[in-house]
């Protein structure tokens, strides 16, 4: 059977609005080959959304189960999150064709995100170029957009920077947008030396792959080191340190990220019930100045790592 003429399995997950990105990671996970919300008639503050995952086979019911659970509880959220679970059987009347149609581009500052089929109008924008649903980061989430918005207003290409959990790579590649844009505009009074040098880590092959991917469709592979792993004792110090995770990921790590950022710490992927629990841990850490921004039901927050240390 060809893709031309297969059916599809579509897994229709409804789920309390806050969580929806849990379930598209979990999908993700267990090799969804596209995923979909499903915001017909939905009001900006309804309770529950509808998650579609689609699939060229069903995957074993525990297997669902398991990873729909363990996405939820990285996220912070219940079992009961979820309200329903429906399968059902999609022919394939271009399917494909109509789910492009839900990733649109996405501007954020200087940057205009957008899956490779699109056409972006708008020339004065930085585009990036990101696989949609292929790792975490397609530039449609806030905690995303609130990562790109601090790259944008606080990176300077004169600095090194570490993204840790980097998922599409997408945050390494804004950098690099950056920087090879005033490389370009600047070429005459540039040194070698304030070229950026930009490193970018994950703990999942799958992610790096893809990530190695995507830089080199946007043309800065050649700027960016893609490594296998999370930061260790043995990671050297970087001006710029972005950590795009979630709460439970990042607490355990927080004292050696803020050890190997020099002069900017920026965390991501938490949620706004968080604030507090971040906040006291930065505190524990002797850590005073930094700033918090809100996109939706999510936080990032920019630590001046450079003076806000307290002895």
């Amino acid at each position: 059977m060809t893709e031309s003429n297969r059916n599809w399995l579509a897994v229709e997950i409804t789920v309390d609005a806050r969580a929806v990105e849990a379930i598209e990671f979990a999908l993700n996970e267990i090799d969804a080959i596209g995923s979909e919300i499903n915001l017909l008639g939905v009001k900006s503050r309804q309770s529950t959304i509808c998650v579609i995952g689609y699939f060229h086979e069903k995957p074993d019911e525990r297997t669902l189960n398991t990873q729909l659970a363990e996405a939820l509880r990285i996220y912070g959220f219940s079992g009961d999150s979820i309200k329903e679970i429906v399968w059902r059987e999609v022919e394939n009347t271009d399917w494909l064709a109509e789910w492009k149609k839900h990733w649109q581009p996405t501007a954020v500052g200087r940057f205009m995100i957008a899956p490779p089929w699109s056409d972006v109008a708008d020339t004065e924008k930085i585009v990036i170029r990101i696989e949609p649903n292929m790792a975490f980061g397609t530039g449609t989430h806030e905690t995303t957009q609130l990562c790109l918005k601090a790259i944008d207003e606080n990176y300077t290409p004169d600095m090194l920077l570490l993204d840790v959990g980097t998922g599409t790579g997408i945050l390494a590649i804004a950098a690099a947008k950056l920087a090879t844009e005033h490389t370009e505009k600047e070429q005459k009074n540039i040194s070698v030396s304030s070229v950026a040098k930009i490193l970018a880590c994950d703990t999942d092959a799958d992610s790096i792959k893809i990530a190695r991917e995507n830089a080199d469709a946007n043309r800065v592979d050649d700027k960016i080191e893609f490594s296998l792993g999370s930061i260790t004792g043995e990671t050297p110090e970087f001006d710029f340190v972005c950590a795009n995770l979630t709460l439970d990921v990042i607490t355990p790590l927080l004292p050696m990220l803020i050890g190997k950022s020099r002069r900017l710490l920026l965390l991501s992927g938490m949620l706004v019930e968080q604030e507090d629990a971040i906040v006291g841990n930065l505190r524990n850490s002797q850590i005073t100045h930094f700033q918090i921004e809100k996109a939706g039901e999510w936080i990032s927050i920019l630590v001046n790592t450079a003076k806000g240390r307290t002895n």
